[in-house]
């Protein structure tokens, strides 16, 4: 069954998202885990790519956004509008509604701030995986 953990950020800057989603993807590559980042917009997307790339200094995450992966892809996907084709190991969410094909992976990530609709819309998303009967769990960062 998959797993859900909730990271609670103790700031409200839409790039502390972006920046702890890095963090979670470089761990999961770093342990050999294949990675899908599903963002909430083209947008957002291309934030996380940019990102990907200069987040932390000396750092690299082999990624790509879904349409450019080619026939051997990346460790690390993103995409807003497109679903991984078979079942995978790390879901991270950026996105306000939960993914339909959150249940195809082993973990989900979901990233929330302190952002007031942030907050609101990832209580939605805790209530869905909850009155589901997925295992849950929260990390408070940062505070």
């Amino acid at each position: 069954m998959t797993e859900v953990d909730f990271y609670i950020l103790g700031e409200d800057a839409a790039q502390a998202r972006l920046r702890f989603a890095c963090r979670i993807a470089d761990k999961a590559y770093r342990l050999g885990k294949q990675v899908h980042i599903h963002t909430e917009s083209a947008r957002q997307t291309r934030e996380l790519d940019d990102l990907l790339w200069t987040f932390q200094q000396n750092s690299f995450v082999p990624h790509a956004r879904y349409q450019d992966a080619g026939e051997q892809p990346p460790p690390v996907l993103l995409a807003h509008d497109a679903e991984p084709p078979s079942a995978g190991e790390v879901l991270i969410n950026l996105a306000p509604e939960v993914p339909l094909f959150f249940s195809r992976f082993e973990r989900v990530a979901e990233v929330v701030d302190t952002d007031a609709e942030t907050r609101r819309r990832g209580r939605a998303r805790y209530s869905f995986y909850r009155e589901r009967g997925y295992p849950l769990r929260s990390h408070e960062i940062g505070r």
